[in-house]
């Protein structure tokens, strides 16, 4: 076979190249690696109050019971990795029957779709990770549906204590159920961090009901100082675990900002992709554009601190802001409001800066 022509039974091209980077979407997992953190820049978060928490980009975590445990990016990881997401547990909490705590990844519909769940000829898929824990045991996780109809839960066992072991699971697709195949929640993947009664079933098998983990997981949460390290993780079509697929940082950044539109600066005097124009002395208005087409428009807006940007145009110096407020958006703009406590003109084009290497901007509200 001439080098570089394709094999079609391997599904490689014959010097090696897996197919997944010329053909198609194989892991449906986005910033397995952990290489994407626009939100925390490696640094540790504590959720504090029940609700969703986010750590590495697409990756939330959901907590019934405030600091429990913390999170971050880590440079801990197996060979042939960067990163790891970073767990440990901040007490030794027994859990209670309603208590959920878990990190997961929910995957949008449309890139999921040729899976065909639902509907008889569902097709299976593999999950496979490196994972590294303090403890050792049978550990729980679970895939469920958007409405939480259907789950099947699932254990791998940590045999021995930090040191990074590869674990696959193969899971029939689900023939029954209401899988969303739009952008909405498609299949959520979830690893328990401990996990109460009700949210718990057997190991194994699809089941109605909303399942998180398997009965009698190890509890990550129940041993104060525990550690627990992930990445790699992959979801793909079929029946065996491959190699994982190591996309481009650029491409992963991307489809990162398809959920969270952001701008986080590196340096000071850093030109945001803004075009404003002042409103009167203490205002200006103007559209943000983002990077790549959001899931859906944001709705919100959370900065870094607006004195962190400034306002600038030609002769006349710069106008460090004092707070910058959302106004409207759609899949590709959004509109905002700098705010300064005096030195703008009304009727002027101005552009906006980076003031501090800390800069950060962050669209909300189009996660998943």
């Amino acid at each position: 076979m001439p080098y570089g022509t394709v094999n079609a039974d391997l599904m490689t091209t014959s010097d090696g190249v897996s197919s997944s980077g010329l053909y198609g979407f194989k892991n449906r997992i986005i910033n397995g690696a952990m290489v994407i953190d626009q939100r925390n820049a490696g640094a540790s978060i504590t959720p504090t109050t029940s609700g969703d928490w986010w750590g590495c980009d697409r990756w939330r975590y959901n907590v019934d019971q405030s600091s429990k445990f913390s999170t971050q990016q880590s440079s801990v990881a197996p060979a042939g990795f960067t990163n790891s997401t970073l767990i440990t547990s901040l007490s030794a909490y027994s859990v209670i029957s309603s208590d959920v705590f878990t990190v997961g990844q929910v995957i949008e519909g449309f890139n999921v779709s040729d899976l065909g769940w639902g509907a008889a000829g569902a097709q299976a898929v593999t999950l496979s990770f490196w994972v590294r824990s303090s403890l050792t045991g049978t550990f729980g996780g679970a895939i469920n549906n958007s409405g939480f109809t259907r789950s099947y839960p699932f254990t791998f066992t940590i045999n021995a204590a930090n040191t990074y072991e590869y674990k696959t699971i193969t899971i029939a697709g689900d023939t029954t159920g209401t899988w969303l195949t739009t952008n909405g929640a498609g299949i959520r993947v979830y690893f328990s961090l401990g996990m109460g009664s009700t949210r718990s079933g057997t190991a194994g098998a699809w089941a109605a009901g909303d399942f998180r983990s398997a009965t009698g997981a190890t509890s990550v949460v129940g041993t104060n100082g525990a550690t627990f390290y992930i990445t790699g993780v992959q979801l793909e079509k079929g029946s065996t675990a491959t190699s994982f697929d190591y996309r481009p940082y650029g491409t992963e950044l991307a489809l990162c900002q398809r959920y969270l539109p952001a701008f986080v600066a590196t340096g000071i005097n850093q030109t945001l992709p803004f075009v404003g124009c002042g409103v009167n002395s203490t205002t200006q208005a103007g559209t943000y554009t983002f990077e790549v087409a959001t899931r859906t428009p944001p709705t919100g807006i959370t900065v870094s601190s607006a004195s962190h940007f400034t306002s600038s145009r030609p002769s006349t110096g710069v106008t460090v802001s004092t707070a910058i407020n959302f106004a409207a958006s759609s899949n590709y703009a959004c509109q905002i409001e700098i705010k300064a406590a005096s030195g703008l003109t009304a009727d002027v084009p101005y552009l906006l800066y980076s003031n501090s290497a800390s800069g950060v901007m962050l669209f909300t509200g189009c996660e998943l």
